[in-house]
């Protein structure tokens, strides 16, 4: 399984993007995390393989939004009210596995990456 993460730029506080996670082979639970400069990578929020479960972070509980379309083989991350603290390169990933959360251990493939800068 290959995965493509997209959408991330430049934005000012305040604003919103859309991140995408394009998987090339058939994924179960998927997630993203993020991984701010000089610190270590941390779960962002995860989504189950029927959309049922969506576990988020707190630091963007009712900012984000996690989504899938699984006939499009997609996964998106709908960013809103964007602040300093959220510029990160964000990477989505998935596991085998119908659910996953938190533990970047249970995530079997990851993505290269997007870059988010939040601008204030």
């Amino acid at each position: 399984v290959q995965l493509q993460a997209s959408g991330g730029g430049l934005v000012q506080a305040g604003g919103s993007l859309r991140l995408s996670c394009a998987a090339s082979g058939r994924t179960y639970a998927m997630g993203w995390f993020r991984q701010a400069l000089g610190k270590d990578r941390e779960f962002v929020a995860a989504i189950g393989w029927g959309g049922d479960s969506t576990p988020y972070a707190d630091s963007v509980k009712g900012r984000f939004t996690i989504s899938r379309d699984n006939a499009k083989s997609m996964m998106y991350l709908q960013m809103n009210n964007l602040n300093n603290e959220d510029t990160a390169v964000y990477y989505c990933a998935a596991a085998r596995r119908l659910y996953s959360d938190s533990d970047p251990g249970e995530y079997d493939y990851w993505g290269q990456g997007t870059l988010v800068t939040v601008s204030s």
